[in-house]
């Protein structure tokens, strides 16, 4: 029996669900969807971080409708360049699916998946010697190209990489003290005023980390986490309505920044408290007004109010709307919020709060006037020319094209760039297809698989690749083939060309045809394989890859290494297991005879000519043949019943049951599919198996199985 709470909680979490499918599925406004979970909230639905998803992904896109194409953020960093930041990639991290991040990136966990194929993205391990399971570390190759290309970013992408760490550790004043020092040498660098700015803010020091943050902005008006840690800085100094308006731009700029997603959902938790409920919010007003009304944050329903009538282009003479008849706490309108923020000594969060509620409220005149005429140090007041070119303003200054800088360097120095810079440590030749562990180093891909047939450790520093080889993505490492495309496109092209001749001549299916010693195998039957040696895990791989998916079957024979006569079998399916093992599906194909034998890496090859069957053409040798047949047919079927059901079970089991009679007994290049099965699950000694996989003539094969099996049905009659 359910208790009065829960029957109480129970209409509250369907009206939740509803506002959040509602969200998801784009019809209302974000206020609609906003209005039903509060209304749900009300009913005593719970509201936590996380499941606010579709409601912040619905604001984020109102955001972005109305702010306009804001352009894409700042500009790669030239040749090596990060996918999440796009600062110079001075501590590379390859990922998963073989993109390549920052390591600050990946620490700061700025996004939850990959900005081109939306894999998910893991943390990087810390600095230091690894631990045993470490996570993705820098990739070696890049990290020497970043070296040996650009030793000065390098240098200085070390040194931010250290400012990181002390924020990390929380030593505020030391990263202060070390992001002055390193700006001294390098004031341009926009990475380091950011972590000022965090250094200042981790100290209280709002005004200051306010005034970096708006000078990178000055220089990239796009860039998301800006307007992230910008939005940090005001809601720890208690502006949370103006900290929610920065993290939904942060996300109509990049819609998987993760942290700004998390920080918006905290907010509306808070929002939508039942206490704030209470005492601010009445059931009415989200359907009336423009605003959400709440004692701890009174920020728009999409921000109109948040925004400075110039940011909205096409709506910057729309008259603004008036604001709630009572003060409230937690949001700042534009002046408001610029005077708070430059006062000379930054009150402490409660007293900030505390003035800003006992202020009066202006007017609709009085706001629209003050806010055209005061510059916000939230936000710089951006004018949208007629041909759709973003403009600053600045303070005492005519409007001027917004400065950007170049971030995109020089090219390579044609001296800089060495092949030798792109080889594999294992076949010593140029990288194909590169792919790169979690240990950081990189190989080919097919170099590495050969190696993870033998031993799942990397090959140089011998940490284990369990995890990696049980995964079996080995995704082709992007920046590093890129690279290679650009530099060395004639040594790449004789790479491919090698490549390809290789190929060509694993795909022969009549000159060194791969050869699994091992057991019989018959036309048209199912041959499963458990494969676990290193040379056949070779053998398998290079079936698939080169598409033919078939190798020669032979039983082993003391004298050749293996018999005159095999077949082929044809992949048809392979699982492969967390160690590198795999289960093969194949079922047979052509027969062949063995010409010439050889040898591949370890496995066996040959020359082969297929065996088909020699046609009877006489009339009366096919009626012959076709009576012979029938009877065979009739006495084969009555062998199989009358085995006990425990045999029979197994056999069905294992090889499907008995193929049908065939009308055209000589369509087959190698007969009928039955006596295949039959002589599949016959217990007969192999070397006479093998002489009836050798005939080429249809009633020769018939007359063998008719002795065998009136041999096995005179002991069944006993």
């Amino acid at each position: 029996m359910s208790s009065p709470a829960a029957a109480a909680a129970g209409p509250g979490r369907r009206a939740a669900g509803g506002g959040e499918r509602r969200a998801r599925a784009g019809r209302p406004r974000g206020r609609g969807a906003l209005a039903a979970l509060a209304a749900a909230r009300r009913r005593g639905a719970p509201a936590r971080p996380g499941r606010l998803g579709a409601l912040v992904d619905r604001l984020a896109l109102e955001c972005r409708l109305r702010l306009g194409p804001r352009g894409a953020g700042p500009a790669p960093a030239g040749p090596l360049s990060c996918l999440g930041c796009r600062g110079f990639l001075g501590e590379p991290v390859t990922v998963a699916c073989g993109h390549s991040y920052c390591r600050r990136c990946l620490r700061r966990a700025l996004r939850a998946r990959c900005r081109l194929c939306g894999a998910r993205l893991p943390p990087a391990a810390g600095p230091g010697p690894p631990p045993p399971a470490a996570g993705l570390r820098t990739s070696v190759v890049l990290t020497r190209l970043a070296e040996k290309w650009f030793p000065r970013r390098r240098e200085r992408a070390r040194a931010a990489g250290r400012l990181g760490e002390l924020l990390q550790q929380g030593r505020y004043g030391e990263a202060l003290a070390a992001a002055g020092e390193a700006l001294r040498a390098e004031p341009s660098d926009l990475t380091l005023k950011i972590y000022r700015a965090e250094s200042y803010a981790g100290l209280q020091e709002f005004k200051a980390a306010i005034e970096d943050l708006n000078a990178v902005l000055a220089q990239l008006p796009n860039w998301p986490e800006v307007y992230f840690r910008k939005g940090k800085v005001l809601h720890d100094a208690g502006f949370l309505g103006d900290a929610l308006q920065l993290f939904l731009q942060c996300l109509a700029l990049d819609e998987d920044f993760a942290p700004a997603k998390l920080e918006v959902e905290k907010i509306l938790c808070d929002l939508l408290s039942p206490e704030n409920l209470k005492e601010g919010l009445k059931e009415s007003s989200w359907s009336s007004s423009p605003y959400i009304k709440n004692k701890a944050l009174g920020v728009p329903s999409v921000m109109e109010d948040s925004l400075s009538p110039t940011e909205l282009g096409p709506k910057q003479n729309e008259e603004i709307p008036e604001v709630a008849s009572e003060p409230v706490k937690g949001s700042l309108n534009r002046a408001q919020s610029a005077q708070a923020i430059n006062l000379t000594e930054m009150p402490a969060r409660e007293e900030c709060l505390k003035r800003v509620a006992s202020e009066p409220l202006l007017t609709v005149q009085e706001k629209g006037a003050l806010l055209k005429r005061k510059l916000s140090i939230l936000e710089q007041d951006v004018i949208v020319n007629e041909d759709g070119r973003n403009k600053l303003k600045k303070q005492g200054e005519p409007p001027s094209e917004v400065c950007t800088i170049s971030l995109v360097y020089d090219d390579i120095p044609e001296e800089l760039i060495d092949v030798s810079d792109f080889e594999c440590s294992l076949c010593m030749r140029l990288f194909f297809e590169p792919v790169t562990t979690p240990c950081g180093h990189s190989f080919c891909k097919n170099c590495l698989e050969r190696c993870l047939d033998h031993t799942p450790y990397c090959p140089l520093c011998k940490e284990s690749l369990k995890e990696y080889l049980a995964d079996r993505r080995y995704c082709v490492t992007q920046l590093l083939e890129e690279l290679i495309v650009k530099y060395l496109p004639d040594e790449l092209s004789e790479r491919k060309k090698l490549y390809d001749e290789e190929t060509a001549e694993l795909s022969h299916l009549t000159k060194n045809v791969p050869i699994f010693v091992c057991t019989m195998a018959y036309p048209t039957v199912p041959c499963p394989l458990h494969v676990f040696e290193p040379r056949y895990r070779l053998m398998i791989r290079r079936s698939i890859q080169t598409g033919t998916k078939q190798f020669g079957m032979c039983v082993s024979d003391t004298q050749n290494s293996f018999a005159d006569f095999g077949c082929m079998l044809q992949i048809r399916n392979v699982h492969f297991l967390p160690d590198g093992r795999s289960v093969v599906d194949t079922v047979g194909g052509q027969r062949f005879r063995v010409l010439t034998r050889g040898m591949k890496d370890g496995y066996c090859t040959a020359d082969i000519e297929y065996l088909e069957d020699v046609k009877v053409e006489n009339e009366d040798e096919i009626k012959d043949l076709r009576a012979l047949h029938d009877l065979v047919y009739s006495q084969a079927c009555s062998w199989f019943q009358n085995l006990r059901d425990k045999f029979r079970s197994q056999i069905l089991q294992h090889f499907g049951s008995m193929p049908e009679r065939e009308e055209n007994l000589q369509a087959a290049p190698s007969g009928p599919a039955w006596c295949w099965w039959l002589l599949a699950v016959l217990p007969v000694d192999p070397r006479y198996q093998l002489s009836v996989l050798s005939m080429k003539s249809l009633k020769e094969r018939l007359t063998k199985i008719q002795h065998i099996l009136t041999y096995f049905s005179r002991d069944q009659s006993k």
